[in-house]
């Protein structure tokens, strides 16, 4: 990616550091707002809130990378999300 601005995934949060996590729209062309985990094909994979999401993030974000345990990942991605596009 050109840009050298670090883009986030506007639903998960996830890091979309190269071409390869870039999600899809409807016309094959890449998604700068969201990563293929949460956004294939225009739309999203998963029907979920932004609880649900939290709660499903989780575990991939504690244990060190990059929060210490789940509780401190929870706090922190509840501050986050509602500011992502997904969720406002």
């Amino acid at each position: 990616m050109e840009n050298t601005e670090m883009k986030f995934c506007q639903s998960c949060c996830m890091p979309m550091d190269s071409e390869g996590v870039l999600g899809t729209n409807s016309d094959g062309s890449k998604s700068h707002d969201y990563c293929h985990y949460c956004y294939e094909n225009g739309a999203f994979t998963k029907e979920e809130t932004m609880d649900e999401m939290i709660e499903s993030c989780v575990p991939f974000v504690s244990k060190g990378n990059p929060y210490p345990d789940e509780e401190t990942a929870r706090k922190a991605m509840q501050e986050i999300f509602p500011n992502l596009k997904r969720w406002k």
